[in-house]
């Protein structure tokens, strides 16, 4: 039987290599998973449960029902400060995994380019590929709290360049990108002609003072700004796999028309409970993000103590990326190490593109209790190490 080119090429993850790895050991603590330890609030539940009770068990449009796109515009008006069309700029998605790969086939075409600020989600570049494009890894550095830079940005753009990916609170270092760099690299995809896919799945998970601000609510940048996003983290909804995205109309409706072709509609029962997850959970919202924060500040704390590594305090989203340069160990060597001789997994940076090697990913997702067990067993294997 002859294979398809796309289903051998692609790359195991770093983060599934661990996981496949960790199933090798008992008692082992998970601090690989990007996901949060939270169960989805009660309320959204029931709506979801009255859904089903109700009958809301067949296909919906493509484009998601329409009381969901209703509710999404008011969401964006109120809190990303964009204006949406519920009827021709908002589209409704199986989680934010397939926002981000819709914006990015109705985008690039064989050959063009993609810049993606490094380190980054580790689905971009094979989602680019499947595309037809060619990823161009834009560094980010610690000193600069890996923050894309503008300047740094333009040296990385060609002829060739037609979209740039944003990801702020950013997987996996956590940065926060301040509004006056966003106005800088508004500046540049106005000047180059750029389309930014700003893929915010984090939004709400910003612990300081600084703030989110979404790039396609800035002067010119809605008619070249798709937006994505995602329930899972804010609401801590992973498994209901409900995502959305909304951008100038013509390329959602280009994503809608993909859309057909991929998943056709997004469980329509899970749509209903999205709703509710917009109206009436601000405050399980804001208890949810003050739990992060203590799980930050905790872990921080805990591994800035240990010997051979140090972290900066993220600003954003629920993961610590700590420098293990000192070890003067790959970061695979390191996480597997770790995994062998005390039973905690974390990810090598490695899996977050070239400029993550020297770092790993631990997550604050899980409970308090689970990080403490984990942090104990980090301080015992970093005191050992020689």
């Amino acid at each position: 039987m002859r294979y398809g080119s796309r289903t051998i090429n692609p790359p195991v993850s770093g983060i599934r290599e661990m996981f496949e790895l960790a199933d090798q050991y008992d008692d082992v603590i998970n601090l690989c998973i990007g996901e949060s330890g939270f169960p989805t609030p009660r309320n959204v539940i029931e709506a979801g449960r009255e859904g089903l009770l109700k009958g809301y068990t067949k296909y919906t449009p493509n484009a998601g029902v329409p009381a969901l796109r209703e509710a999404l515009s008011e969401k964006l008006e109120r809190e990303n400060h964009i204006k949406a069309d519920p009827q021709k700029q908002i589209i409704v998605t199986a989680g934010g995994v397939e926002a981000v790969l819709l914006a990015i086939l109705a985008t690039v075409d064989e050959g063009d380019e993609v810049l993606v600020p490094c380190p980054y989600w580790p689905d971009y570049p094979e989602q680019i590929r499947l595309a037809g494009g060619r990823i161009r890894e834009v560094p980010t550095y610690e000193k600069d709290g890996f923050i894309p830079l503008a300047d740094t940005i333009q040296k990385y753009i060609t002829e060739r360049t037609r979209v740039l990916i944003l990801n702020s609170p950013n997987n996996p270092t956590g940065a926060v990108i301040p509004r006056e760099e966003l106005e800088k690299i508004r500046d540049l995809a106005v000047q180059y002609d750029l389309t930014v896919i700003s893929d915010e799945p984090y939004e709400r998970l910003v612990y300081d003072s600084r703030g989110h601000v979404s790039i396609g609510s800035l002067e010119g940048m809605g008619e070249r700004t798709i937006t994505a996003n995602t329930f899972s983290k804010t609401y801590a909804m992973s498994g209901w796999r409900v995502g959305y995205a909304c951008g100038p109309e013509k390329i959602i409706q280009a994503m809608i028309l993909l859309k057909e072709q991929t998943s056709s509609s997004v469980n329509a029962c899970a749509q209903y409970a999205c709703i509710e997850a917009l109206k009436n959970t601000d405050r399980q919202v804001k208890e949810m993000v003050s739990q992060y924060r203590q799980h930050r500040d905790f872990m921080v704390s805990k591994l800035n103590e240990c010997r051979r590594i140090s972290c900066r305090k993220p600003e954003g989203a629920f993961y610590v990326f700590v420098n293990i340069q000192e070890t003067g160990m790959t970061s695979y060597e390191l996480a597997k190490k770790i995994l062998k001789e005390v039973k905690v997994v974390v990810t090598p940076g490695t899996g977050f593109g070239k400029y993550g090697e020297g770092y790993i990913r631990i997550s604050c997702g899980p409970s308090m209790e689970e990080l403490e067990r984990a942090a104990n067993r980090l301080s015992v294997f970093f005191s050992g190490m020689e």
